[in-house]
Parts: C-alpha cells; sequence; structure tokens
C-alpha cells in the first residue's frame, strides 16, 4: 500500500516549485549523439552536490519501458502478506510489511541500499495491540519531535475492524518499538483499507481511511500532536468509492488529492480535498479518471485494471506517476498524470499502461514507495499468492561518457545513442537544505552531413573544403590558419597550409543540435636540395646534393646525365670537363597524386693547374690506372707532356693531351719506380701552366 511521509510530501512540494523555475542549473534541451554538452550549477555556495547524467526516470513516455523485475523468494517472513512500504532514515533503509494470516508486524532491513537483501525482524503482533487481519499501514515521521510512527489498521469485518499507532522513537531500527491501539472508535471502521496522514499548514494532523464495506470516507483528526488518540469522523460514502482496495495521496499546486483504487468497478477515484486536510465532507469532490489513451469503452481503465489492489502516487523529475498492482491478473498497471500548470488535476489527463506480470508478481496486495538511491529507482511488492518479495527497479543507463559528478560544474560529457536522457541534480544532499532538479535531455540522431574526408596536399598547394547539411541554420569554421576567412560562415573554404593541420568546422540545426566536425589535411612536403655551386679543379670531381633533401621512399632524378656517376642517388658524383648546370627532381613514389620538389646548381670547373695521378700501374687490366696522362679537360694546346726516368732519360713524350705514357720504354716495359714529368699547356681561356711532378710505376 502506498504512504506519503510528511517529510517527503514536503519535499517534493519544495523540488516541484524548484522544477517549475529550472533554478538548480541551466544546460541544453536538445543535442545531437556525440556532442559535447556542458552544464552549470546556478547554486555556488551549497555543502554537496551530485549530478547524475544517465539517471533512472519514471517518465518512460512514449516508449513505456517497463521496470526490471526480480522476485526475491519467501524467505522475508512473509505469510500472506498484505501491504508493504519502504523508507529511508538516516542512511539506512528499511521496509515494513504486515501478515493477514499470522497478525505479524514484519521489519526489513536493507541496510545502506535498497539493491541489498534485508535481513528480517518479526515483531509479532506486538503484545497483542496489532490489529486483526491488518491490511494497511503508513509510515510517516514528524519532524518536529523527530520520531517515527507508523499507523496499521485491520479487521475484514466491523466487529474486527482497529487502528493502531506503533512508535519508534527517533529511529526505525528500534528493535523494541511501542504500539497504542485505538481499537474502532465510535464503531466507524469497517474493512479499513489505505491510510494517509500529514499535517496542515497551521501544524495540525489529519488523515483519511477508506473502509472496503461500506464505500464510505474516514476523517481523522490528531489535532495538534499525531501521537493523541485521533477523533475519526465518517464522511460517508458517495465519493464514485466501490470497494475500495487502497488509497494515496498527493499535494499539487497547493492542493491535496486522494486517489483511491476500487476492486468493485476496476477504477481509480480521485477525490478533490482543496487547500486543507479538515476539509468538510461537502466539500469533497469524487472523480472516476479515465485512460486518455484509451477508447471509450476503456476510459475507466477497464481492459487495464481488473481488480486493482494497491496504489503508489510517486512525482519523480515533476511528473506525477501512478503504479497499480492487480490482484487477480498479477499485472503492474503505470498511469502518468499530466497536470495543468494551473488548474492541477481538474483539467488533468492520465496515460496508463499494463507492464503485465513484472518480477514473478502472484496476486500482489501491495506496493510501496518508489525511492530513489542515487540514480535508481526501487520500489517493492508483496505477493500473497506465494508469501513472496518482488523487486523492481528501474536503472539508470549507460549511454553518457560521463556517469556521474559530485562538484560544482561538471565536465563536458556526451551520450552515445539517441533518446530522451534524464539530469539528476542534487545539492546539500540530506541536509535541511536539499534542493533536486531534473532536467530532460533529447539527443537525436546526427543529421547528414557531406564534407571532405581527410585529404592531403602538396605544401605550396591550395584545397577547398566542404562541410555540406540541408538542415543546419548556420556553419562556421573555427580554424584561423592559412584559411580564407572571407569564407568562415559558408559550407565552403580555401585553405592553404604550409603543414600538416586539423580545420574545425561547427553546425548549428534549429532544434538546438550542434555538431563539431574536423576535417584534416594532411601536408606532403618534399624537399629537393641540389646543394651549393661546387668549384673543382680541371679534371677533378665532386659530390653534389644538399642536406636538406627529403630522404626515405621517394623518387630522385638528376639532369643532364651526363658527366654524373648515377643519375637516381640523392648525392651522385659529378666530374664535368667544363662548367654544368644540374637540376635535382625529388618526388613521392605513390598515392592519389604525387608531390615534387626541383632545385638546380652549378659545377665549376677551373683550369688552373695540371691534373695528374701520383701512380698508375700498367698491369692492372684497369683502363682507368693502366695509363699515365693528363686529367684535364680543358687544355686548348699542349706543347709537351715529357717523362724522364731518375738518370734523366726521356722515356715518353707527346703533344696530345689525349695521350697518355703505357709504361713501356723501347717497346719494353720500364723498370718500375719513380719518374720524373714535366708539362706545358695552355687552357681554353689562354692561360698557360708549366707544372712538374713525379709518378710511381708500379708493377
Amino acid at each position: 500500500m502506498k504512504k506519503y511521509l510528511i517529510i517527503v510530501v514536503l519535499l517534493i512540494v519544495s523540488q516541484r516549485n524548484t522544477l517549475l523555475a529550472q533554478t538548480l542549473f541551466s544546460g541544453p534541451d536538445t543535442v545531437c549523439v556525440n556532442q559535447p554538452l556542458t552544464l552549470t550549477s546556478n547554486i555556488l555556495n551549497a555543502q554537496s552536490y551530485y549530478w547524475g547524467f544517465c539517471s533512472a526516470s519514471l517518465n518512460e513516455i512514449p516508449t513505456w519501458v517497463p521496470p526490471v523485475g526480480t522476485n526475491l523468494g519467501d524467505n522475508f517472513g512473509f505469510h500472506i502478506p498484505t501491504n508493504i512500504d519502504i523508507v529511508e532514515d538516516s542512511g539506512m533503509y528499511y521496509g515494513f510489511a504486515t501478515n493477514s494470516r499470522t497478525n505479524e508486524f514484519i521489519r526489513l532491513n536493507y541496510g545502506n541500499s535498497l539493491n541489498n537483501t534485508p535481513t528480517v525482524t518479526n515483531f509479532g503482533n506486538l503484545t497483542n495491540g496489532l490489529p486483526l487481519d491488518p491490511t494497511s499501514l503508513y509510515i510517516l515521521k514528524d519532524t518536529f519531535s523527530k520520531n517515527w510512527f507508523i499507523f496499521v489498521s485491520g479487521g475484514f469485518t466491523r466487529a474486527t475492524s482497529q487502528l493502531a499507532r506503533i512508535d519508534f522513537g527517533h529511529h526505525l531500527n528500534n528493535p523494541a518499538p511501542n504500539i497504542a491501539n485505538f481499537g474502532n472508535y465510535g464503531n466507524l471502521l469497517n474493512g479499513p483499507k489505505g491510510i494517509f496522514i500529514a499535517q496542515d499548514g497551521n501544524h495540525n494532523w489529519y488523515g483519511y481511511i477508506v473502509n472496503h464495506n461500506t464505500n464510505e470516507l474516514i476523517h481523522l483528526d490528531f489535532s495538534f500532536n499525531v501521537s493523541n488518540t485521533p477523533l475519526l469522523t465518517n464522511y460517508g460514502s458517495g465519493y464514485n468509492l466501490q470497494f475500495p482496495t487502497d488509497l494515496a495521496a498527493i499535494r499539487d499546486q497547493g492542493n491535496w488529492y486522494l486517489f483511491v483504487t476500487n476492486e468493485g468497478n476496476n477504477t481509480i477515484t480521485r477525490l478533490d480535498l482543496g487547500t486543507g486536510f479538515d476539509t468538510a465532507s461537502t466539500d469533497i469532490k469524487g472523480y472516476t479518471i479515465t485512460d486518455g489513451l484509451g477508447t471509450p469503452s476503456s476510459a475507466t481503465f477497464n481492459f487495464r485494471i481488473n481488480a486493482p489492489s494497491a496504489i503508489s502516487i510517486n512525482r519523480d523529475c515533476g511528473n506525477l506517476f501512478a503504479y497499480v498492482t492487480d490482484s487477480t491478473t498479477s499485472q503492474l498497471i503505470g498511469i502518468q498524470m499530466s497536470i495543468h500548470p494551473y488548474d492541477g488535476f481538474t483539467t488533468g489527463n492520465y496515460t496508463a499502461v499494463d507492464y503485465n506480470n513484472v518480477g514473478g508478481m502472484n496476486y500482489p496486495s501491495g506496493i510501496s514507495t518508489i525511492i530513489r538511491e542515487g540514480d535508481d529507482l526501487y520500489g517493492f511488492i508483496c505477493n500473497p499468492g506465494d508469501s513472496s518479495l518482488t523487486k523492481i527497479v528501474f536503472r539508470q543507463c549507460t549511454n553518457a561518457s560521463i556517469p556521474s559528478y559530485s562538484e560544482v560544474n561538471p565536465p563536458a560529457y556526451y551520450y552515445n545513442a539517441p533518446g530522451v536522457y534524464n539530469v539528476y541534480y542534487v545539492i546539500d544532499q540530506g541536509l535541511p537544505t536539499m534542493q533536486v532538479e531534473c532536467k530532460t535531455i533529447t539527443v537525436v540522431p546526427i543529421p547528414p552531413i557531406y564534407s571532405n574526408n581527410d585529404t592531403s596536399i602538396c605544401q605550396g598547394d591550395t584545397i577547398k573544403l566542404h562541410v555540406v547539411s540541408n538542415q543546419a541554420d548556420s556553419i562556421k569554421w573555427t580554424s584561423s590558419y592559412a584559411i580564407d576567412t572571407t569564407y568562415l560562415y559558408r559550407d565552403s573554404v580555401k585553405v592553404y597550409p604550409d603543414y600538416s593541420s586539423l580545420y574545425h568546422v561547427t553546425l548549428y540545426y534549429p532544434f538546438g543540435c550542434v555538431v563539431d566536425t574536423n576535417i584534416r589535411v594532411n601536408v606532403i612536403s618534399v624537399v629537393a636540395d641540389a646543394g651549393p655551386d661546387r668549384y673543382i679543379g680541371d679534371g677533378g670531381s665532386t659530390i653534389i646534393g644538399g642536406p636538406n633533401t627529403t630522404l626515405g621512399q621517394y623518387l630522385y632524378h638528376w639532369t643532364p646525365y651526363q658527366y654524373l656517376s648515377d643519375t637516381l642517388l640523392p648525392n651522385p658524383v659529378a666530374n664535368p670537363s667544363y662548367d654544368y648546370t644540374y637540376y635535382l627532381t625529388v618526388a613521392t613514389l605513390s598515392g592519389e597524386f604525387q608531390c615534387t620538389a626541383r632545385d638546380t646548381m652549378v659545377v665549376h670547373v677551373n683550369c688552373g693547374d695540371i691534373v695528374l695521378p701520383n701512380a698508375f700501374a700498367p698491369n692492372s687490366g684497369n683502363p682507368a690506372t693502366a695509363k699515365f696522362g693528363l686529367l684535364n679537360k680543358e687544355i686548348s694546346k699542349l706543347n709537351y707532356f715529357r717523362i724522364f726516368d731518375r738518370w734523366g732519360v726521356e722515356v715518353f713524350e707527346t703533344t696530345d693531351p689525349s695521350q697518355g705514357w703505357d709504361g713501356t720504354y723501347n717497346n719494353k716495359p720500364a723498370t718500375a719506380g719513380v719518374y720524373v714529368w714535366e708539362a706545358d699547356a695552355f687552357c681554353v681561356s689562354g692561360k698557360e701552366i708549366k707544372k712538374k711532378g713525379n709518378v710511381t710505376l708500379l708493377r
């Protein structure tokens, strides 16, 4: 059976006002999948903060995802249990239930989490103080005295009907609570079902009970102290009640409402109490609420509800939800209550869904309050069919990149799938200043976007990038390097980077979606360094190519090919006969396009000396060393080139610069050793060169 703590009611009313004002934090309403979003707290001086980014929510419309149900078995001392409720006290969770068959009062201790398996305390009938055949219970805490009370009603007939109060003192873990049985005051109770008690604005305590057997509404008056024996008043029937089985209450926009389940005609009745609890019986209006999604034949929840046994009214994230158990079909029905912002329930709508059997329900008789623990929501159902306990859980989702955060302003996060997600924000958890705010964020698929893939260009080139989405309101390129700023707010832009760069673009959509994307431009840098100009002597050689040439898997090519040792190496040897200009081309090996670079250098040949080797070997078999002659290429005239042995005998003479000594004298091999040479020649420039030297003949 659903019971509402007065402390919870007052807190939730505060939450309702907070929700309407949206004062605790701000953030977007709609984003795209994977879009980073930032939430900002408007409260900066709280004692504690908690953000749940993928928090469970009762608001599952339009998908109406059912809770996850688990039957925990029959190991909790249940014997035809009739009702159950749960509550939090000082960070610990407790459940309370009553057994009809054995007339027992049960406490379930869940410890610090409702996900735990509870330990059981069976208080029995509390020294015969518990009403016979207990049917309903209600838990409340007096915020003034800070004492906990549990009211229990019972009895199937007028003769056995009773009302009792169990006093736990300051904590619900009290091992020996006291009980006061009020009996059947004025003989007004007749099969009492459902209890609700709360304090009004004048600090007086009032309550209501419904009589199953007579369809009557009973008013309770405790005056200024809930520990007083209540004064009962029969408000009579005539409120559209038909064998009521349970009631639950809620306050909304200053008015109080009771919701009563009727097994006589399978309906739910709403009783409008007005602004206070001490409402005259003639001022209470009764309405049969209807299913806004149903056809006329099911307008009163027919074919969804068949003999309802219990009801739980819960406020979650600004909306009201009812959960109803069906005692004959063992089904759970969810109802969302849409409340008019000014008229409240007067013009409200109700949308119901049948969850079928959840968690092995077996002729259920009671359903607890739905309690939020962090980002999960828990409820419990007792089953007389097999004396078992069913746990229902609305689990938090796993689609947020960060599940939760506990500082004032959380970092940016994102959702990885489309859907409607609940952000749950709490400040000053557990303190009198505690405030709660929820916000739903709709995550939509990323609209179609057509753009360049990451691309490559050669260094020094320009490329046009484009990002096009027909649904976008506007577009903005936010990169600042090597970009044509004339087109920053258009769907295409020219860029010309000298090094690999990431170009960032943001697309803004009318429904709040913002998409950030990037295009990477990979710049291929190819450097050709032919090196500085070289100066060599006539007949000499030099290695060409500079140190800055890009090395690796590239193509190298020197032109022209004359006087080079290899045209395909980055550093060949050059020995031109005269001044010569060389060109180096470096290119990428493969790809969708080829990047190239070119450079040039000059080899200058200086004819200012006679160039000769200092040794030769006629019998080496190598044509380059088999003869001894001038290496110069810039000789225009050779007056003489003479070679003498160590005794001054001339062994060779020529005036042809291309001729060389083969190491013979008078057609015979000359003796190995050192010989003296002298030359007299003119360069093509007209410069005369005379020189003497030694050469070694090797055998």
